[in-house]
């Protein structure tokens, strides 16, 4: 039975799929791929700020995952595994591009306040609207990638790619203080980043 008329019939889940590819079903990764690989890409963008270099470690990512399928813990879910490997291939080589420069951060704040969201586009919007959403949604991209490694990887992991709190932390190694003190510093750095901008484009 090919893997196409199975998900033709019921969509199979990532443990499925794994375990099809340990049995050496090279089709149900490549599922996997298919799956995943525009959400890691825009992670690795959102971290290295350089399409060429996303897509080059995107590429790494999944063959180091296809590599150590027989590490992976049935436990877990296989797209927050894969991001651990994203997210350490794209640290990796930041690191080295930076000379192991790292960011010193206090570990006591814990507030939460003020979370960015994006607004979606209603069909009712006229393309007036559309534009100016676009324009908004554009420079939250910009003011993004202007936070430094440390703060702008933990709002990706949080407030884009919505994982918890203790997910970050067992991701990044960070204590829960910690990835907290990173998200609430990243949060107000973008509110002053966007006020400025959006007050510039009004």
């Amino acid at each position: 039975m090919s893997l196409r008329s199975t998900i033709d019939s019921q969509e199979v889940d990532d443990l499925e799929l794994v375990t099809r590819t340990r049995a050496g079903d090279r089709a149900s990764f490549d599922e996997l791929v298919n799956r995943h690989a525009a959400k890691v890409f825009r992670l690795a963008r959102h971290i290295t700020r350089n399409d060429a270099e996303a897509e080059d470690f995107l590429q790494d990512a999944f063959y180091k995952a296809y590599t150590r399928l027989d590490q992976f813990n049935a436990d877990a879910q296989f797209y927050t595994w894969l991001v651990r490997i994203a997210v350490n291939e794209a640290l990796m080589r930041l690191r080295k591009r930076r000379n192991n420069k790292t960011v010193s951060l206090d570990a006591e704040l814990e507030t939460e306040d003020g979370s960015l969201r994006r607004e979606a586009v209603s069909p009712d919007d006229n393309p007036e609207q559309e534009f100016s959403r676009d324009e908004t949604r554009k420079l939250l991209e910009e003011a993004i990638d202007s936070l430094d490694e440390g703060y702008r990887t933990v709002f990706v992991l949080r407030d884009v790619e919505g994982m918890s709190t203790q997910e970050t932390a067992d991701l990044l190694e960070l204590s829960i203080s910690a990835v907290k003190s990173r998200l609430l510093r990243a949060r107000l750095q973008l509110r002053d980043k966007l006020k400025g901008r959006l007050h510039s484009h009004g």
